[in-house]
């Protein structure tokens, strides 16, 4: 639509954000015009280029006079990043293991019949906060008293739970391999599309709640920058967010937007702020300033 809109063609370019992040960060440095125009990003990994102030600032679109504060980077002046969607890291569960209905708790993944039976990513993320609670914490000590989160996933790790990435999350449900994940919750929903039977929940300790969003590598000439920010503020338009967000199936930045029909109410597709109220959303920079330390604690209690 944007394309037909404005006759600019749009062209994907799938590298890997570890990759791009440099070349961006190296352009900007040397005032050479940045090999992107636009970054689709996490929002925590755009909070590192933002915090070096290597992006545009965004404040002027303005279809942000029609969107939530879901959209605002939380810690972070103005807008360096718009954030577009938010997505869970929710409790998913396979439908036989809990025929009595969903767990309620994430101490579930302590239970002995799961042992060897779950799936967390390979460097915890979406589990280091609500194990804070579920370990006896609070959000409110996060960062700076963790070891009740370090605590419970020691116990988790005596379960021996498989590690991976978004893709493995669907294959190992598909193959009956586990009965219970941490994962976002648009994967447990590719599973359930695909004929398996999952289904997937928030625990009363909570889940983790986080965003993606848009930003623009600072250096591009002014035409170009123009277009650029034409695209990210067409982007938060209600019209393209209906269409973006029903294929992502996750809840956009915009109100009024209708949930797919299989989301309506979801504790996963948080619109209202008694749904936020019962997720964990930490600020970016703190995560952006010890999500390092997380991950490879994380990573030193699994190989422990």
């Amino acid at each position: 639509p944007f394309t037909a809109k404005t006759g600019i063609t749009v062209r994907h370019d799938l590298t890997e954000d570890n990759e791009i992040q440099p070349k961006v960060w190296a352009a900007v440095a040397q005032n050479r015009v940045p090999p992107i125009h636009i970054n689709w990003d996490t929002t925590s990994n755009a909070t590192k280029s933002a915090l070096r102030g290597v992006t545009e600032d965004l404040s002027d679109l303005p279809n942000l006079a029609n969107v939530t504060e879901l959209a605002k980077p939380i810690g972070l002046d103005g807008y360096p990043i718009v954030n577009t969607y938010a997505y869970v890291y929710v409790l998913a569960y396979r439908d036989e293991a809990f025929p009595d209905g969903p767990p309620d708790s994430w101490h579930v993944l302590l239970e002995p019949r799961f042992k060897g039976r779950i799936a967390l990513y390979n460097d915890g993320i979406g589990f280091h906060f609500p194990a804070q609670v579920a370990g006896g914490g609070t959000v409110e000590d996060i960062p700076g008293n963790m070891q009740p989160a370090w605590d419970f996933i020691a116990k988790v790790k005596e379960q021996q739970p498989l590690l991976g990435e978004d893709p493995d999350f669907t294959t190992w449900f598909q193959n009956g391999e586990i009965d219970l994940a941490c994962t976002i919750s648009t994967n447990a929903r590719e599973a359930k599309k695909n004929g398996v039977p999952v289904s997937w929940t928030v625990p009363k300790e909570g889940a983790k709640v986080d965003t993606d969003g848009l930003w623009i590598p600072k250096g591009l000439p002014e035409n170009e920058l123009y277009w650029a920010k034409e695209y990210i503020n067409f982007a938060i338009s209600k019209e393209a967010q209906q269409v973006w967000l029903d294929g992502l199936g996750l809840p956009g930045v915009v109100a009024g937007l209708t949930p797919p029909a299989d989301l309506a109410g979801d504790p996963s597709y948080p619109t209202k702020p008694e749904d936020f109220a019962r997720l964990i959303r930490i600020p970016s920079q703190v995560q952006v300033e010890h999500e390092s330390e997380w991950f490879a604690k994380f990573k030193a209690i699994m190989q422990s």
